[in-house]
């Protein structure tokens, strides 16, 4: 009896398993490198950019008044965001405080998009 055939099946049973875990290992480590790439383009960095200047911008032009065009601008810019960003948005910028001998308006910037949140609180 020649039993050498039979060594050559289980090593090529061994074999298929062996590239079958392998290619398993392959393919979830892909899947993985996928989503943290995905996570890291999803972040909207411009978008919040975007926003910290219009809301600068704002305490440029308005400082920490409170009237009916602040009002105005202020919804504009929430509105603007939801509209084109799918962000919710909200800021609230008070009137100025003595720091380090300057003054400056304290800022809250809130801005959540379904996915990223991002809180700040600033003094500009």
């Amino acid at each position: 009896m020649n039993e050498d055939g039979q060594w050559i099946v289980l090593m090529g049973l061994l074999v298929a398993v062996g590239l079958f875990f392998l290619a398993l290992i392959i393919n979830q480590s892909v899947l993985v490198g996928q989503t943290t790439a995905e996570g890291v383009l999803e972040f909207p960095k411009n978008d919040i950019r975007d926003l910290r200047e219009a809301v600068f911008d704002y305490v440029d032009t308005f400082g920490g008044a409170n009237n009916l065009t602040t009002g105005a601008v202020r919804q504009d810019i929430v509105a603007i965001s939801l509209e084109r960003k799918n962000a919710v948005v909200n800021f609230s910028v008070e009137s100025q405080v003595e720091v380090s001998g300057h003054y400056l308006h304290p800022v809250t910037i809130h801005y959540y998009n379904g996915v990223t949140e991002y809180n700040e609180n600033v003094y500009y």
